[in-house]
Parts: C-alpha cells; sequence; structure tokens
C-alpha cells in the first residue's frame, strides 16, 4: 500500500531542517504580486529520476535486515535479470527519464492516483491524519462559540495571504521548497467514485467560493464570510452568525448525512450516486463541496482523567468516536475540517490527497497565533444574513446507507486503540548536545523499542519531503537499516561494552541522517521503484517478477509507519497504522519535550499501542543515560 502526512496509506511529511519565519509577513495587493507564485515555482528544480543501478543496490541494502538470506538470494538473482543490457529494466528506465522530460514532476500525478484517489479503504484512519491542539481555555457553548469565531477569522488572514501570494517561501537545507500545496488545502474537496475517487478545488474556478460549511448536531450551514465590499467578516460578526447556527439546530434531530464519508470508498462511490440524484441534496452536497472550509462544533466529551485526555482528544480529530460522539457531526471528503469542542478541545483532520502535513500546520500555527490576539473594540454592526440550513431529503435507500455507515463506523472506532504521550524527560536539546539529529534519534529509540518488543527489525516508513522539487510530496526515508540492526541487538547485550553500544547508536543515527539527506534530494529507492512498475502498466507489459517477489511485499509491509510533523504549537498529528499488525507513530519534538501519537488496532493480538508508547519511553530515557555514563561520548 503506498501513501499519509506523507506517510503510507494504509503514509506524515517530514520536514526535516524545516524553516518557516515565526511571523508571516502581512498581505499587499494582488496586482503587486501577480505572478509571483508562479515565478517561484519555475525557479524550482524537477524532480529526477535516480540511476536503475545505484536504486538496484540501495533496495538490496534496505532488505538486509529484514529478510533471510535465500529470500535475498532470490531477490539479487531477479533484479540481475530486471537490468540486463537492452532489458525490461533499461526499458522501463528509459522510458521514466522520457516522462521526466516532459512533465512538470513524473511522479505527482501518479502519486496522487495510486496513494489516495485509488485507495478504497474509508479515509477515516486509514487515511486522513488528525491534529490534537492543546486544550483551550473554555467549557461552555459562549466561549466554544467566540473561540470558533476567531479561528475562521484567523483562516480567512491566512487565506489573504494565499490569495494574494504573500506567504514567505519556506526552505530545507537553506533551499526553496515548493509552494503548491497551499494553494490545494482551502475549497478543495475529495469526490467519491465507483472505483477511482477524484479531487475538485475551487479556489480556481472563475467565481471562488466565499463561504464555510458550519457542522453542528449533525446539521449543516453554509456560512457567507465575506461582507459584499469582499472584506472578511470580523471575529464579532461571525460570533452573532453562530450563534444564529447553534440556536436553529440545538433542539432539531436530524440524520447523520456526514456519516457517509466515513465508509468504504467503493460503498461511498454507490451511496453518493443515490445521494446527488435528488437535487435538494446535490444542492446541499456541492455547497459542502465548494466550501472554504469545515468547521465542526462538537459537544463536550465525557470527562475523563487528565492522563488519557489527550488520547481521548485524538480519537475526537481522527474518527470523532463512533456514531455516539461526533462522527457524523463531520465531512471527512473535505481537505481540511476544524473541530472545536464544548469542553475545550480542538484540533483538526484533513482529507491528505491535496497536502502533507506541514503546511496543514504551518496554517493552524499561524491561527492559533490569531486567537492569541486581543479583540479590538468593534463598532456597531449591520444585520448579517441569516446562515443557510443545507437541506436533504432522506430516502428509504438513502437511510439505509447511513444505518449501515453507523455500524461500520463504529466497529473501526472500537478497533482503533490509540495513546498520545508527553515525553517530558527532554526534547530535541539531548540529541544536539550530542551533536546528533533529533529526528535520527527518535527514530533509534522506536527501532529499539520494537526490537525489545518484537525481537526482530520490521520495515519502517518515515515520511520525506521532497519540496525542493517542482510538485513534489514525500519519499521513504527507510529507518530500519543494517546499522539500526547492529545497535538494537547489541543494545541489551551484557557482553557488550559501553563504548561500543555508543559506536553502534552513533552509526545507526548518522546512517539515519544519511538515508534521510538522499531521500530528500530525490534519490531514495521507493518512488523509483514505484515508477517504474507504474511505467510498466502505462506501457501495457507485464508486471516485472521483481515487484512479484515476496521480499518486495515485505519491504513494504511497514508495521512501524512513522512521521515527524514539527510545529510551533504544542500540538500533535495521529494517524492509524498502515497495516493490520502494525503502528501509525507521529511525533512533534519540541526543545524540552517530545509529544508523540501511537496508535494500533485492538483487532491485532499482536500489537498494542500502550504498550509501544512506554518502550519508546524507556528506550528514550536508556539511551540518553548510556550517552551520560559513557565519558567519551561527551567529546
Amino acid at each position: 500500500m503506498w501513501g499519509i502526512c506523507g506517510r503510507t496509506v494504509g503514509g506524515m511529511a517530514k520536514a526535516c531542517g524545516f524553516v518557516r519565519p515565526r511571523h508571516l509577513v502581512k498581505p499587499v495587493s494582488a496586482t503587486r504580486v501577480a505572478g509571483r507564485y508562479l515565478t517561484h515555482q519555475r525557479g524550482l528544480p524537477c524532480l529526477p529520476v535516480p540511476p536503475l543501478q545505484q536504486t538496484c543496490e540501495r533496495y538490496i541494502t534496505a532488505l538486509e535486515p529484514m529478510v533471510e538470506a535465500d529470500e535475498l538470494m532470490h531477490t539479487k538473482q531477479l533484479l540481475e535479470e530486471f537490468k540486463k543490457a537492452s532489458g525490461l529494466g533499461e526499458r522501463l528506465q528509459k522510458g521514466l527519464e522520457k516522462r521526466a522530460h516532459g512533465t512538470e514532476n513524473w511522479l505527482s500525478e501518479w502519486w496522487v492516483q495510486v496513494a489516495y484517489l485509488e485507495y478504497r479503504m474509508p479515509v477515516v484512519v486509514h487515511s486522513s491524519p488528525g491534529l490534537v491542539l492543546p486544550r483551550m481555555d473554555f467549557s461552555d457553548k459562549q466561549g466554544q462559540i467566540r473561540f470558533a469565531a476567531k479561528l475562521i477569522a484567523g483562516v480567512l488572514d491566512f487565506k489573504t495571504m494565499i490569495d494574494n501570494e504573500t506567504l514567505p517561501v519556506e526552505y530545507l537545507g537553506g533551499k526553496p521548497l515548493c509552494m503548491n500545496q497551499y494553494y490545494e488545502v482551502l475549497s478543495s474537496c475529495r469526490i467519491p467514485g465507483l472505483k477511482k475517487d477524484s479531487v475538485v478545488n475551487h479556489a480556481k474556478s472563475s467565481n471562488p467560493p466565499r463561504h464555510i460549511t458550519v457542522v453542528h448536531n449533525f446539521q449543516f450551514f453554509q456560512l457567507e464570510v465575506y461582507n459584499s465590499n469582499g472584506t472578511p467578516l470580523t471575529a464579532d460578526q461571525l460570533l452573532v452568525q453562530l450563534e444564529k447556527i447553534c440556536s436553529a439546530s440545538s433542539e432539531t434531530e436530524a440524520e447523520p448525512v456526514g456519516i457517509l464519508t466515513t465508509q468504504h470508498r467503493d460503498c461511498w462511490g454507490k451511496a453518493y450516486l443515490r445521494l446527488v440524484s435528488d437535487k435538494t441534496n446535490k444542492e446541499s452536497v456541492g455547497a459542502i463541496q465548494r466550501s472554504i472550509f469545515t468547521l465542526c462544533l462538537d459537544g463536550a466529551m465525557p470527562q475523563v482523567a487528565d492522563e488519557t485526555y489527550r488520547s481521548r482528544a485524538a480519537i475526537q480529530m481522527l474518527h470523532g468516536g463512533g456514531i455516539r460522539g461526533n462522527s457524523g457531526n463531520r465531512w471527512f471528503d473535505k481537505t481540511l475540517q476544524f473541530i472545536i469542542g464544548e469542553d475545550g478541545t480542538c484540533g483538526a483532520n484533513y482529507e491528505h490527497a491535496p497536502a502533507e502535513g506541514p503546511p496543514i500546520v504551518a496554517l493552524i500555527d499561524h491561527v492559533v497565533e490569531y486567537t492569541r490576539k486581543s479583540e479590538a473594540v468593534q463598532a456597531a454592526m449591520a444585520s448579517l444574513p441569516t446562515p443557510r440550513r443545507l437541506q436533504f431529503n432522506i430516502t428509504a435507500e438513502i437511510k439505509k446507507d447511513i444505518e449501515e455507515a453507523k455500524v461500520s463506523m463504529n466497529k473501526l472506532a472500537q478497533d482503533l486503540d490509540m495513546k498520545v504521550i508527553v515525553f517530558g524527560h527532554f526534547g530535541k536539546n539531548v540529541p544536539k548536545a550530542y551533536k546528533m539529529s533529533p529526528d535520527a534519534f527518535i527514530q533509534m529509540a522506536l527501532q529499539l523499542a520494537y526490537y525489545r518488543m518484537y525481537q526482530r527489525c520490521c520495515a519502517t516508513y518515515e515520511s520525506a519531503s521532497l519540496r525542493m522539487y517542482r510538485l513534489g510530496r514525500t519519499d521513504t526515508i527507510r529507518s530500519t537499516s543494517s546499522a539500526s540492526a547492529s545497535f538494537v541487538k547489541a543494545f541489551d547485550d551484557p557482553s557488550k561494552q559501553s563504548s561500543e553500544k555508543v559506536d553502534l547508536m552513533e552509526k545507526a543515527v548518522k546512517a539515519h541522517r544519511s538515508y534521510t539527506n538522499m531521500a530528500i534530494s530525490g534519490q531514495a529507492i521507493d518512488r523509483h521503484l514505484l515508477g517504474l512498475k507504474m511505467q510498466a502498466v502505462e506501457e501495457k507489459l507485464s508486471v516485472p517478477a521483481i515487484f512479484k517477489d515476496p521480499a518486495y511485499a515485505k519491504a513494504l509491509h511497514y508495521q512501524l509507519s512513522t512521521s515527524q510533523v514539527p510545529s510551533q504549537t504544542d500540538c500533535v498529528m495521529c494517524f492509524g497504522p498502515v497495516v493490520p499488525n502494525g503502528y501509525g507513530v507521529c511525533y512533534n519534538p519540541m526543545n524540552d519535550h517530545i509529544n508523540f501519537a501511537v496508535s494500533s488496532f485492538n483487532s491485532c493480538k499482536e500489537t498494542n499501542a500502550g504498550l509501544l508508547a512506554q518502550a519508546v519511553e524507556d528506550a528514550l530515557l536508556d539511551m540518553r543515560t548510556l550517552l551520560d555514563q559513557t565519558p567519551r561520548a561527551r567529546l
């Protein structure tokens, strides 16, 4: 399976060296900056096609810690056949190089199709990440609405910078990044299909949307967020409008139409056609799809102990807690949904096809900062039109679809185990003090934790950003290496000296850092291998034997699907595992602590999110103790 946040879908974009100015620049008039975005994009290099021999060699190296010797020998033989002069490998490589010359990015269109739009599992849990913000300081309906009004104003403030092309360019290792994903997040939506989905972006239309969708008590409303003169509504104006929405929907019972978006994509594709065959329903669905974003106003969560609060909040952001919770108070096909609970629980959920995690986090960092500003005193306001309730005609057939969606969503909600922890002993500061990459250090702790639990190494996916290239998305950092395997096997071996263990740790960290640099430079193996496979399909050739090899399936069975998504805000992203017997691990390293979200499936008896989270905590502490107690490590 391919694909989130840059992780693999069953994948979250890593922003290694990600640089963003702390204060975003003020918008200027659109006429002054016309074409700035296009000029920047044209200046970016195109994604390279790595040499075939290089990828074949690196593929074998990646397999070494995961497969048996006889399996490896078989794969080597298949690769030799594949690479033979004027053979299939060279033909596909030349086809890929030709494609690279004729397109802006040889991979991006294929990637979105294979990783997301052709992926048929529900977007909920399996694809769309959630994001958990710190708990806000309100605990009633009025506080919820006041915060929501400021949040909407903050998003519109960010949108002005997108519209005016005044977003500061981001950098990775001193090189400018592709900014395209920022232009895909707002006013876009995924549309279900019978065998393949599509994405529509209304921001690029001649009449871009001027409204958002608000969902409260399972009911959808179209809220216009611009005045007739084109200025965005103020937070005070938005507050009045949100009060109208909550008042109009508090007592009314409604069918949770949004629950349909949690279905398996083929089921939803069929139900969608039934839903929009009615003119009223089609107009209502169209209003949701066209909206700038969706705002979900949830009821309060049942009270839980402080140590489990973040894990419960993550569940709300990821899937809403089932039908008795807020899963019906969503439209999961919408690219961006902000979620605000009455008890101060806040965050977001995003549909992954248009973007990775870092652009979403950049937007949210800006919005959170905006909500903290003191409000200016507003002048008297003119009356505003009442927000429009979106009507749905529920036939017996659609009612049946809704009931089936409730059952499958509840089953999925009960199956997901989510554990969010704040590792408070140290953060980026400790690895940096030992001149180690914090990300590589955390990844090696994950390797050690997994090895201690299972006494083996597994295929591990970490998302790497390809945004140094035009329309770049992600590639895979393969955290499991021969160096990491040597390190984890030696760590608890009493016959090994501490100095030897530190040597092995340093080698493992350096190997990870080296692979990371290869990946962000477009020289990793996974997207190249996918490209060769897709090229064979394009040329209507039979799939090469290397892609039918059991070792290839093993290499793609990511029992650890991981992503670093750094943020200025003290938040954490979360996502589900990408294989039934795997884990999803996302982390946000702050200076003196690390936020982790770990997920697994309860239906798998081998996995346990809480146990892995504890094992990661122990591994991080033990690695630090080893460094602190080994004098040469301080040199």
